[in-house]
This record gives structure tokens, C-alpha cells and sequence, in this order.
């Protein structure tokens, strides 16, 4: 079975592609590098030992997606491609709607011309908004509070909107909540171009030295410590989770919904004080102002991914921090 991801060099496409290639999977990725690196390629070869297609092409382009279907058997597909800082999308809405919002059209678009109806969206938790009370579940009501969550809303609309249209689609969307972590080889992990906008990667970064101090956006939220609250849950199982959502689709048509949260919160500090507990390093940082587009508390009920898909989150915050580490010292060295 052949699987194009879309995104695939990226933080989650790049662990979703190991899993892939491990369970027998063919994968043909597609992907503009914007924000990732093809040496990835390289990485996943030697952890899985089989090294998928790559294209370099922005998935809005619709000549070279028919090219890909025309040259390759795609038989399903997972869409990762977007842009996804939070901060950033409040700093340039159009550009994350015109992204985001244009590679789904193009790509369903042209997955229809070639019969091809089985998709994974990678969706978020931010959909969700500022949630009532907590844990969230799947039918809570849908009320994003940024552009990129917006962005990620407006692709469940579009892709329900598909299946109402024609039955013959098979979709699940998964929502999750905080991807952190690294393979545990420690070959692979989040590499960000330039600066990093997520809290692991940032804080795994100020433990090397690589940068000087942490910024904790907001200690006044209405939370234990006054740190935003949130549902870290490790990359690889996440990566599970699509090759599960794959296995899902070959059973039904229709359009599916569930959460990859680990059903716990932790808050900044807690998170700070983890990383340096699993690493012996410490984690210099300054309270700063609130970031716009934040909320304070947000972690899953996954109960619906339990039952319907069989899939548990199984890596802890130990495994979650020291996987991250491995993947920093690695990285560090080489670029040495």
C-alpha cells in the first residue's frame, strides 16, 4: 500500500513516515521545505532502514500533484503540509489561510480526479478555543481563537462538506494536543528553521546553550502555578495514531473525529522541571507577557481514539524529555 504525506520531512510527518515504512508501507512525500530540512530523509532511511520518494513542491501546485498521482499508485493520503505557529498566524492571517486552507482544496481536488478518497488530516486541539471545562472531548463545541486555528476549522468544514457531497470519501481528522518528544533513537526530532516557537524544542535548545533563557509567557493565568496548562503527548504516538486512523479507513467510509491527548495537563514549570530532572540540565527562564492567542488550560479525553481505533498514548513525560534530549545532542553534533 502506497501513502502520500504531505509534509512528510516535518516534525510529525517525519516520525509518521518511520512508523509507516515499518509496518510495510511504500511512502512518497511532498513537501516545500519551507520549514524542515530533506536531510531528514537520510535519518529515516537509517532508523527504518527503507527510504521513501521524496518531491520538493508546495502541495497548493496542482500540475505536480497530478504528477505525483500520475507516476505513483497513491492509494491513500496524510496531510500534514501547513503552517502552524500560533503567534505567527496572528501576525499573518492571510498567509496562513491562503497555505493552509488552499493545499487541502488543491489536494482533495486532485486526489478526486484520481480516485483516490482515503485521508488523514492532521488537525489540532486549538479548534477547540478557549474550552468550557476540561478534559475536551470530540463534540465539544469548536470555537478557534486564532488563525491557525481557524485555519485547521476551516479544513473539518471543507473536508465534511466533501464527504456530504460524495460518500465515496473515507476521512479522519485527528485533533491533538502538544507534540513534544523525538524518536527514541534519538536520530530524529523537531527541527525548526531558525528560532524555535514550540516550548520543548525552545527548552531543549537553552539547556545546550544554544539559547540564553526561556520565556514563560504569562504566570498570572488561572491555573495551580500560573503557567499555561497543557497536554504534551511524544511524537512517536502520535505517529502511531495516523497509521491506526489508515487501518480505521480501510473499514469504512465517512468522516471520523478523534483526539491524540495523553488525558493529563502539565503546566510550563512542570514541564521545566521534568526536562531538568530527566536531563540534569538546567532550564534558565523569565516570566514575560501573555502571548496572544493563548489559552490557559487545554488536555484531551482520547477515550473515542481507545475504543474506535485502539490506540493508547504510551510514552510518559520521562520518556517525552529524555527522547527530546537525545534528539538535541544529537543534532548538535551534527552541524559540528
Amino acid at each position: 500500500m502506497k501513502i502520500l504525506v504531505t509534509g512528510g520531512t516535518g516534525f510529525i510527518g517525519s516520525h509518521t513516515c518511520v512508523e509507516l515504512l515499518g509496518s510495510g508501507y511504500e511512502v512518497v512525500i511532498v513537501d516545500n521545505l519551507l520549514n524542515s530540512k530533506a536531510s531528514v530523509l537520510d535519518r529515516v532511511a537509517a532508523v527504518s532502514g527503507k527510504r521513501p520518494v521524496l518531491v520538493k513542491a508546495d502541495v497548493r501546485t496542482r500540475e505536480t500533484l497530478r504528477g505525483i498521482f500520475t507516476e505513483h499508485k497513491v492509494d491513500a493520503v496524510i496531510h500534514f503540509a501547513g503552517l502552524k505557529s500560533v503567534g505567527e498566524s496572528v501576525q499573518k492571517p492571510l498567509q496562513y489561510y491562503d497555505n493552509n486552507i488552499g493545499s487541502t482544496l488543491a489536494l482533495c481536488q486532485v486526489m478526486a480526479e484520481f480516485d483516490v478518497f482515503k485521508l488523514v488530516f492532521s488537525s489540532s486541539a486549538t479548534v477547540y478555543g478557549v474550552p468550557a471545562s476540561v478534559p475536551v472531548s470530540e463534540d465539544f463545541p469548536l470555537k478557534a481563537t486564532n488563525p491557525y486555528g481557524r485555519s485547521k476549522l476551516i479544513n473539518e468544514e471543507i473536508l465534511r462538506d466533501l464527504f456530504v457531497s460524495d460518500e465515496r470519501w473515507h476521512i479522519a481528522m485527528l485533533r491533538y494536543f502538544n507534540p513534544v518528544g523525538a524518536h527514541e533513537s534519538g536520530m530524529i526530532g523537531e527541527d525548526p528553521s531558525g528560532v524555535p516557537n514550540n516550548l520543548m524544542p525552545y527548552l531543549s535548545q537553552v539547556a545546550a546553550g544554544k539559547l540564553s533563557v526561556l520565556s514563560v509567557y504569562g504566570n498570572d493565568w488561572p491555573t495551580p502555578d500560573g503557567t499555561g496548562v497543557r497536554d504534551y503527548v511524544h511524537v512517536s504516538d502520535l505517529a502511531n495514531g495516523h497509521k491506526k486512523a489508515l487501518e480505521k479507513l480501510g473499514q469504512a467510509a465517512g468522516v471520523f473525529t478523534y483526539n491524540l491527548g495523553t488525558e493529563r495537563g502539565y503546566s510550563v514549570l512542570e514541564m521545566i522541571a521534568a526536562f531538568e530532572r530527566a536531563t540534569g540540565q538546567p532550564v534558565p527562564y523569565r516570566i514575560v507577557g501573555r502571548r496572544e492567542g493563548d489559552i490557559a488550560i487545554c488536555y484531551a479525553k482520547a477515550s473515542l481514539a481507545k475504543a474506535e481505533l485502539g490506540w493508547v498514548a504510551a510514552r510518559g513525560l520521562d520518556e517525552m524529555c529524555s527522547d527530546l534530549w537525545r534528539w538535541q545532542q544529537y543534532s548538535d553534533k551534527s552541524v559540528q
